[in-house]
Order: C-alpha cells, then structure tokens, then sequence
C-alpha cells in the first residue's frame, strides 16, 4: 500500500496506537489527521476540554515529527475533510481507532459510506478500551447490564503486549495546518488549575503513579482530602495514555487490583454505551420518574451554594479545577437527583460542561448509575451527605480547601455548620433542603411509581 490516513479522534498518543501501527506496517506513506469539527465542539463545547485538546495536539505535533511524520489538523465535517485528504495523497486505506457513542458510531457509518465511493477502505482498530468493545460478552445478550460478572471476566482476560511508537513516512506537498489558539475556539473561561494536556505530560504522570501512588489507593482513593487518585482520568478520555498498557501495568503490579478495577468501569461504562448509544438522553432502566423544575436548586448546587458543605466544596472544586474526586461526584450527583430531586440529564451536561475528563460513557454511566436509572443493582439507595463527609472528609480539611467561608471552623463541626447556633458564619447559606426529609420524599415517589 502506497498511501494511508490515519484519523486521529481520542487517539492522541504514538505509543500503543494500534491504528497508527497498523497503518505505518502497511503503507509507506502515513498521514496522522485530526479534524477540528465545530458542531461536535458546540454539542459537547467545554473550555477546560478545549484546553486541554490544543496542548495534546501540539504535542502529538511534536511527536509525529520526532518519528518522521507530521499532524494534519484541518477544520469542519471530518467525513468530508478525511475524503479530501484521501484523495490528496491518493490513499488506499483510512485507519480508525473505534469508538462508542452515537456520534462516533455515525461519524464511522458516513465516512465508510463516503470512502466505499472513493473505493478507499475504511479500517477501525482497537484502541478506545483496556479490553476491545465486543471481546467480553454475556451468553445471553450483546453486552453486561451488571458490573461484577463484566469484572470476573475482564481482570482474567488477556492482554496485547503494548505497541512501541512506529517509524513513518510523510507525504509531500501536504498542507499541515494550524493548531488553533483557544481564543479562536471559545470565549468560555477556562479552569485556573488545569494540567497540561497531551501524551508527554500523560506518561510522566502514569510513570510516578505505577512508582508511588497506586500503592496506596485502595487505602486513599476515597479519601477526599488525600487527592490520592492518579489524575489519569483526562488523558485517558483523550487517548494521550493507552488503557490497555496502563491496565496491563496495573494488573501485574502487586498493588494495583483496585486501580485496576477502576480501568475496568471504563471499559464496563465503554460497552454499556456502545450497546445503547443513546443512554445520554434515555434511561437505561426507566423508573417513571417525574422530575421536579427548580431552577433557583439547580443554580444553587451548581454554584456549590447549597448549605451542604461536602456538596458545595465538591462543585466548588469543580468549577476552579475542572475535575472533583470520583467519591465527591457521587455525593454530589446523589445530591442533585435524589435530594433535590432534579432530572440527572441536568446534572451530567453540567459536569459536561466542567470536567477536562468529561467522557460520554462514563460520565453518563455514572449518573445514571447514581440516579438510580442505571446498572445500580440497589436504584433506590441515596448517600447521607454529611454521613459521608464525616467518614471520607473526617477532619474537613478538603471542605475548608475549597470553602472558605467556613475556613475557621476546625475538625468535623465544619460539616455541619447549621448546628454552630450563634458560630455559624453568616455568608455561608442555609441548607436548600433537609437530607433526611428530602430522602424519605424520593423513596416515596420511586415506591409510589413502582405501584403505578
């Protein structure tokens, strides 16, 4: 084969890419292009993901050049923008990594339909996932409902050894292109403490925490003051660190079972996704849930004003850093749909719209998972805010991190601060609702649908 194009769309790596690999084995030519598509940008537009995509490319720029090859960043319909490069270069082949949401599945059914008219074969590789979509099924269906047996099945499944970074060839007299600066691409603030994107900073990141954090994780990770988790969770949703080679590595470290596990919900969120490419609009489990429109809640718990202050340091952290642990996600998503009963569509595009690690799958997964409407084999169970501040922010450090209006409070009276009488701090707000009543009213309503 004389001439291929690799398209580049959560793949932003060299190491272990099985599409850019592949292509590189078969063609003497390699076109790495990624295609910058402004309707998939004003769906899913989000200032701290944006960021973070213009660092990767520029380092995957750097990269490809370090192997002999060159990005191609163009700008528009990536089906329409593929074919003309295609045609450019005269290419046999166009190499894809595979993918699971709505979007992404359309976008591979029109671009095979476009090249099968250029008689250009369109080849989709593994890559998206520690363990390929489709390689794990149940006897009796297309894919897992339930997480536990999906987990027995993918902690023994083997594994490809990693793929190293190929050598390539570049094509002549094509066109590179520009990396757009974020002000071209939205005039959306973005996060004041973001990490670097991109596959560099991606794999030092993943050496120091094989060296030293997931040993303690299973002990950590639900610690939200620790911040123990590994800080992995945007690079993977970008392709800028491989799952596979990371879950690999996980799973012969002698302390990695729990990391591992959390590689596992990603993959088990990935198929649930790819079975049902709507689930960020449709319930996956319909519960006859009637949502309540409160406006004034849903601004409050967004602002992390909610008088909760687990919730509120959570949501606060969030809108600073453009990430929250994965223990205050579920405090707070838990919050929004099952205390202040709103609908967790609502929830999910504001952490969306937030999170530099802002995946379909997972993020849908989980709040779907959180609301009961899931694969949550207990839908109707609700987290006790303050329960869960006592046990997992025991001395409230991570609340006074991130609220500082109750900065002065010391150890766990912090997270009860209507309970201060007269030390109360007055700019901090009363509670929107009371955990307990509100939780009696949600069982209620999911008894009360249940009977309908």
């Amino acid at each position: 084969m004389r001439a291929a194009v690799v398209l580049l769309t959560r793949d932003l790596r060299v190491h272990d890419h099985p599409a850019l690999a592949a292509a590189a084995a078969e063609a003497e030519l390699v076109v790495p292009l990624f295609v910058i598509d402004d309707r998939l940008l004003e769906l899913q537009g989000s200032a701290n993901r944006l960021a973070f995509l213009i660092d990767s490319l520029e380092d995957l720029r750097r990269s490809l050049r370090g192997l002999g090859g060159e990005l191609v960043v163009r700008r528009g319909d990536p089906v329409a923008e593929t074919v003309l490069v295609a045609r450019q270069v005269a290419a046999q082949a166009v190499f894809l990594t595979e993918d699971a949401s709505a979007y992404a599945l359309a976008r591979e059914h029109r671009l095979r339909s476009a090249l099968g008219r250029e008689r250009v074969a369109l080849r989709s590789e593994s890559g998206i996932a520690a363990v390929p979509l489709g390689d794990l099924l149940p006897a009796d269906g297309d894919h897992y409902r339930v997480f536990t047996p999906f987990w027995r099945r993918w902690r023994e499944h083997p594994l490809r050894s990693p793929l190293a970074a190929p050598g390539l060839r570049r094509a002549a007299g094509v066109e590179e292109g520009t990396i757009p600066d974020l002000a071209e691409m939205t005039a959306l603030a973005v996060s004041p403490s973001l990490p670097p994107g991109g596959e560099t900073a991606g794999r030092e990141r993943m050496e120091r925490w094989l060296e030293g954090g997931i040993e303690r994780y299973a002990e950590l990770h639900d610690d939200l003051a620790e911040n123990a988790t590994s800080g992995l969770s945007p690079y993977l949703h970008f392709g800028c660190v491989s799952p596979l080679e990371l879950a690999a590595r996980a799973r012969s470290h002698p302390h990695g079972e729990a990391f591992a596990r959390q590689l596992c919900w990603r993959d088990f969120y990935l198929q649930l996704l790819h079975a049902n490419p709507h689930l960020a609009r449709n319930d996956y489990r319909p519960r006859g849930d009637a949502w309540l429109e409160d406006a004034q809640a849903l601004a409050a718990w967004r602002e992390g004003r909610t008088g909760y202050p687990v919730v509120d340091a959570g949501m606060r952290q969030l809108r600073r850093e453009g990430t929250m642990p994965g223990r205050a996600r579920l405090i707070a998503a838990s919050f929004l749909a099952k205390d202040l009963y709103l609908d967790w569509r609502l929830g999910a595009a504001h952490f969306s719209e937030q999170l530099v690690d802002g995946d379909v799958a997972s993020n849908t997964g989980n709040w779907q998972w959180v609301a009961g409407t899931g694969t949550d084999p207990r839908p109707n169970r609700t987290f006790n805010p303050t329960r869960q501040a006592l046990r997992f922010d025991p001395r409230g450090d991570y609340v006074r991190r991130y609220v500082p209006e109750l900065a002065g409070i010391d150890g766990a009276a912090v997270h009860e601060p209507w309970k201060l009488g007269r030390g109360r701090p007055s700019d901090y707000p009363d509670r929107v609702i009371v955990h307990e009543t509100a939780a009696a009213a949600f069982r209620a309503r999911r008894r009360g649908r249940s009977a309908s």
